[in-house]
């Protein structure tokens, strides 16, 4: 049982106080009374040391922009892909580990406390020796229990178990509002069990399928020889076959888009008569769920399947199947050997990637899994400028604004449906910067000198807290991201859009630059967040967060019609061997952009009141506009990523997030004087507007 945290996990705390209310409240208040900084002379916060200027931007605004840049840069040997976000998600684990290793260095802590738990957490993972020397060992309790199961009942409850430490199982779970009844909380039971990253790695004959295919035979047969398991062929062979089993009755990635049809509440006795033959109040038991607790079923016609899969499979195969999740959930910190064999298959092998990242960017990729926000108020106090928050709050509220504007001026919307719009879009809820209640941390153990235990302990009290909010009202101050996460993001269920610290910075937001660079950059983003709430999947939730159809019958025709006629736009980019973008399944993520985009411009403008922009650097407002968007997208990645990501990510690749928003606005056309021929040319009538 593959325990999934809901899609707001908050996760932090401050390094020198305790979980208090008061401690709390300090970086809020500073951050509030802050003084605003003196007027100095905006910059155009453009970046031309990334362009190519041999590139027209009227054929390639991407190329234009970034060009220069993509041609200079040397992709780091530890990195699948390169840009903009991850040279900032960089900056922000340096950042982070300034703090870490200050405080590893302590002496004489006081046991229970932040700096303690941090130091021995951090320590433990640094000191690789001790892993090595550990091995299998480390997790040979779990190992022992899974060797002793002797019925179907003992595989079940090794679902749970395993499952809660993150180990990969056929029956997932997570814990959020419900669907259709947001104030309280469901525990939503999901399709899962595939090592491989998709379905189609299972069933396709492309070449990247097939490598795959054979990279997890590979990485399986060695995993279970080097634990001192006997015929590691023959186990993963089974392995295989199993999981391609369970990936044939699986949804596709398109079809999860539809909540619609992930809504199907059920009682235990309405599980047990869909999937008779899992044992469902086994599972619930050991997850210490209460069997009488609110259950909703994504994807009915799998576990129907999966339940003669799961009955009809040996059970020697499910003992094999349970052990190799448990050691692969846990190699990275079960010494070098282990390590390397995890590296080798899942980021050398599917992403294409050389060289290892160092282990103080694991090291602090853990401790900001496991314990985010104490990391995270401690980031805040040393990095976030109250300024940020204060010109946030004024784009936002341009945006929706703007969003307003648009949605009434919409020519293809009914009053009907245009009103419960403009409901949902003044019912949004911005969160910026950091939470207003960080996390009580009290309940985490952190052991010095033992890396699986800290592990384990992590996963646990993250499960615990899970299992807590079960019959408690919905606690809609938690976050989904920790404020030193690069990245934003939109939650339907709670209808709001958040914007963690770490992404407030250039070249998505800069303090000293003119309106036009920062609303062609975080405005995008505000944009792209709240047209979330607009797009193919979110559109189905009402301004309080519910599942309904509050759309009129022909205005979901118009809307529709609208969507398939971007989704065949992005499926004619070709992106690397041939391979085309999945407009059906990046839909989501595509109309965001274009929606972003063109609601940034228009708030943008708006914020003029109607005074000319400055030309700043030769250029105008609208050409800094429309620049500032492209260097967002700033990128370039290994083959072997492009075309994973092609087919896990519902994000389009960076080049095409830049051009295909931007061909689809008018005023990108005026701003640059394309004309047909170019190479950003689309006739009015091929340009798709949705919002």
């Amino acid at each position: 049982m593959n325990f999934k945290l809901t899609t707001t996990l908050a996760v932090a705390i401050g390094l020198y106080g305790c979980q208090q209310e008061s401690d709390q409240a300090t970086v809020a208040q500073q951050a509030e009374s802050a003084p605003a900084p003196a007027a100095v002379e905006l910059v155009s916060g453009i970046d031309k040391s990334g362009f190519d200027e041999s590139v027209r931007v009227q054929d390639d605004l991407f190329g234009y922009v970034n060009g220069g840049w993509v041609a200079a840069t040397e992709m780091p040997a530890d990195k699948a892909r390169w840009g903009t976000f991850d040279a900032l998600g960089e900056k922000s684990q340096e950042d982070v580990r300034t703090l870490v290793e200050e405080v590893s260095a302590a002496n004489n802590v006081e046991p229970g406390t932040p700096t303690q738990k941090i130091r021995d957490f951090y320590n433990s993972y640094m000191d690789d020796e001790t892993a090595t020397a550990k091995g299998i060992e480390a997790i040979r309790g779990d190992l022992d229990m899974i060797a002793a199961i002797d019925s179907m009942d003992g595989v079940f409850n090794a679902f749970a178990s395993v499952g809660i430490y993150g180990a990969t199982v056929p029956v997932g779970f997570f814990i959020d509002s419900d669907m259709k009844d947001p104030e309280t909380i469901a525990i939503y039971i999901v399709q899962d069990g595939l090592t491989l990253p998709d379905r189609d790695y299972y069933l396709k004959d492309d070449e990247q399928y097939v490598t795959g295919r054979q990279l997890f035979m590979d990485y399986a047969a060695n995993t279970f020889e080097l634990a001192g398991f006997e015929n590691g062929a023959d186990r993963a062979e089974r392995l295989m076959a199993l999981e391609t089993r369970l990936a044939k009755v699986m949804w596709t990635k398109e079809e999860n888009r539809d909540w619609s049809k992930r809504y199907n509440p059920m009682s235990v006795d309405e599980l047990n008569g869909m999937a008779p033959d899992i044992n469902w109040t086994r599972i619930f038991e050991a997850a210490q769920m209460p069997v009488d607790s609110r259950f909703l079923v994504s994807q009915v016609s799998y576990f129907e399947a999966a339940s003669d899969i799961i009955a009809d499979t040996p059970l020697d195969t499910w003992k094999d199947y349970l052990a190799f999740q448990t050691i692969s959930n846990f190699a990275p910190v079960l010494g070098e050997q282990f390590e390397a064999l995890s590296f080798n298959f899942f980021t050398k092998g599917l992403r294409g990637v050389d060289q290892q990242e160092p282990r103080w960017q694991r090291a602090v990729d853990s401790i900001n899994g496991n314990m985010g926000e104490l990391l995270g108020q401690l980031y805040v106090e040393k990095h976030f400028q109250a300024e940020s928050k204060r010109r946030m709050d004024t784009m936002i509220q341009n945006l929706i604004k703007a969003y307003e504007v648009s949605i009434k001026d919409l020519e293809w919307m009914s009053e009907e449906t245009r009103q419960q719009a403009l409901d949902k879009l003044h019912k949004f809820t911005p969160k910026i910067g950091y939470p207003d209640k960080w996390i009580d941390y009290s309940k985490l153990e952190v052991v010095e000198g033992d890396l699986v235990a800290n592990i384990k302990n992590g996963a646990t009290f993250a499960y615990d807290r899970e299992i807590d909010k079960l019959d408690k009202p919905v606690d809609k101050t938690e976050w989904g991201m920790t404020p030193q996460t690069v990245n934003a993001y939109y939650n339907p269920l709670w209808n709001e859009i958040v914007f963690p610290a770490s992404i407030l910075q250039p070249p998505f937001f800069n303090v000293h630059a003119d309106e036009a660079v920062n609303y062609g950059g975080i405005g995008a983003v505000i944009g792209h967040e709240i047209g979330h709430g607009f797009d193919d999947s979110g559109r189905r939730f009402d301004g309080d967060g519910v599942l309904r159809d509050w759309w009129t019958e022909e205005d979901t025709a118009k809307f529709e019609e609208r969507k398939n006629k971007l989704a065949a736009q992005y499926e004619g980019y070709e992106v690397v061997d041939g391979l085309t973008i999945n407009g059906e399944f990046t839909s989501g993520e595509n109309i965001g952009d274009l929606g972003g985009l063109s609601i940034a411009y228009l708030a943008y403008k708006m914020s003029l009141n109607g005074e000319e922009a400055p030309v700043i650097d030769g250029w105008t407002g609208d050409q800094r506009f429309f620049l500032g968007w492209a260097q967002v997208w700033r990128s370039k990645a290994r083959d072997a990523e492009l075309k994973r990501r092609l087919t896990i990510d519902p994000h389009s690749p960076p080049r095409f997030r830049a051009n295909g928003a931007a061909v689809n606005v008018p005023e990108f056309y005026a701003a640059f004087d394309v004309k047909e021929g170019d190479g950003m040319y689309l006739s009015p009538e091929e340009r798709v507007k949705i919002w």
